[in-house]
């Protein structure tokens, strides 16, 4: 099959891996990460990608979608042209362990509380931790002055009093030792716990090897959308107008 990805760059290094392995032909097109946190805009961006890619000259055999639900940035997408693919999980976290069941089981045994590292995360944004703090630190003395910088600083912090762990996501077939190393090094400033959990390729993997079993993946005919449905499957269809993008 020929296949064309969207997703976000903060999976860039494991999707190029996967694609280069996959017995598939496929194709990505990439975007910035942090659109997750305006899921507006990632709705807007995401079918303003798949109307460019209908307009292509090229052809292909479905869309697929690296990304979760992501605070409801897909819900409303569609395609006239292609069936999207898009795994079922909340989140690139999901993705990145390899299916939803597991993502519960460590959210669970941590009484959530959990702020995750990976390669991407840290290779795309600041993570929480001392180089993060320092860089904020900088700027609001720089904009507000000392006595101000700090009182801000407290502000700042106070998002952070959600979190108690710092989970680094390992691939095995990456050598990221030294991203091991920063994930440890930002709990100790945090004065969080650390640990470093195996991920898995198997969803993305499938996705790309085109295994778009049910359970694992919804499969979006052309001129149906994306909805949430609270459930444990996490998305459903819908032809409503009620998701349409403005």
């Amino acid at each position: 099959m020929k296949l064309k990805v969207i997703a976000c760059k903060v999976l860039l290094r494991e999707l190029y891996y996967l694609a280069y392995k996959s017995s598939n032909i496929v194709d990505i097109y990439w975007l910035r990460q942090a659109l997750h946190n305006e899921p507006e805009k990632l709705r807007r961006t995401l079918q303003k990608a798949i109307h460019e890619i209908e307009a292509e000259d090229e052809s292909y055999d479905a869309l697929c979608l690296g990304y979760g639900l992501c605070s409801n940035g897909i819900v409303g997408i569609r395609s006239e042209k292609y069936s999207l693919v898009v795994p079922r999980a909340h989140d690139c976290i999901t993705l990145l362990l390899g299916s939803k069941e597991k993502y519960q089981e460590i959210f669970h045994s941590h009484n959530g509380g959990i702020y995750w590292y990976s390669p991407g995360w840290i290779e795309h944004s600041i993570q929480p931790g001392k180089e993060r703090y320092d860089m904020v630190y900088k700027d609001y003395v720089e904009k507000y002055g000392e006595d101000n910088a700090q009182y801000l600083m407290d502000m700042e912090q106070n998002w952070m009093k959600a979190y108690e762990n710092a989970i680094y996501i390992n691939w095995a077939q990456f050598n990221t030792v030294e991203y091991v190393e920063y994930t440890r090094q930002c709990a100790e400033f945090l004065k969080w716990r650390w640990e470093v959990v195996e991920g898995s390729d198997s969803l993305l993997r499938d996705m790309l090897e085109g295994r778009w079993d049910e359970e694992r993946f919804l499969v979006v005919s052309p001129g149906k959308t994306i909805k949430p449905t609270y459930r444990e499957d996490i998305i459903g269809l819908s032809d409503s107008s009620e998701y349409e993008i403005c």
